[in-house]
Formats: structure tokens, sequence, C-alpha cells
């Protein structure tokens, strides 16, 4: 298939993104959270290689024309879970270039009628391969900003002073 329905440098672009998005963060500012009911970057990265598996996960179900509901996840539950903040950021964004690599080979072998291929997600919706692959890079844009507002808040807990 020569013209794909999707972006795949753009999908594959994502993880340039997450690790420009990141560099030069020391340790702390990586785990650092506004509240302890609110994500780190390195939780953030650690739910974006979570959803990338289920994202791979959904790939598969719609190409085997599975008549299964497309499974969403506990997110916050999985991130907490796993202690992600006690993870490696470099661990996660090596997991999230492999996947992402890993389906790119599989879309090049897709065909048309592969690409058109649907699933029923956990809502009930019908959703497209195509879609869904759009989708996941829409959501790491999301988690993006995310990351650069967790960024702010972090510098700025640094710089405030009290003038009493």
């Amino acid at each position: 298939m020569s013209q794909l329905p999707v972006n795949i440098e753009l999908y594959l672009h994502t993880h340039d993104q997450l690790s420009q998005a990141i560099e030069g963060l020391s340790d702390e500012a990586l785990k650092w959270k506004a509240a302890p009911n609110q994500w780190s970057v390195t939780e953030v990265l650690t739910h974006l290689v979570d959803h990338n598996i289920v994202v791979s996960f959904r790939i598969r179900e719609i190409l085997s024309d599975s008549e299964a509901r497309l499974p969403a996840f506990s997110q916050d539950s999985w991130v907490a879970g796993q202690k992600a903040n006690e993870g490696s950021v470099t661990d996660y964004l090596n997991a999230f270039k492999a996947l992402l690599h890993y389906n790119s080979l599989l879309f090049q072998r897709l065909s048309e009628e592969d690409w058109a291929k649907r699933g029923v997600n956990w809502k009930g919706d019908s959703v497209s391969l195509s879609a869904l692959i759009q989708s996941f890079i829409t959501h790491v844009q999301t988690h993006l900003a995310q990351i650069e507002r967790i960024k702010q808040g972090e510098s700025a807990s640094h710089n405030s002073s009290c003038s009493l």
C-alpha cells in the first residue's frame, strides 16, 4: 500500500516529542507532583506507555475481526499500582518507542480493507483502525500539554517566596 490513511511519521514522532519535552529535567522535576492525586511527568510517561500497550491490543482486536468490545483501562489505578514514580523515564521512553516501532511495521503490511476495519469501544461507539491511530497521536499531544503544565508548576514551586 503506497499511501497510508494515517501519518506514520507523525505517529513515530510522538517519541521524539516526549523526549524533547523532558530534556534537561532533573530526577526531582520528573517526579514532582502538584498534589498527591495529580500525576508527575514520570507518571504521565508511564500512562502513555500503558495507553500504547492498550492501543496495541485494540489494533490487533480490530484486525482479527473480534466481536469483543475494545477494552478500557483504569489509568489512575494502573499508574499507582505499578509505583510509576519509582521507575526510570529512560525505561518508559524505550518501551514507548519499541511499541511505536513494532506497530509501525505492522501498519506497513496493512491493506486499505484492513485500515477500514472497525471495532466497538467500551462506550459502544464504532471506531475504525485509522481513527484509533489518529486518536492515539492526539492523546499524546494532550499529554505533552499536560507535561508542560507540570513543568511550569514545578518551576513556580521553586520560585515562590514569602515576603512577610
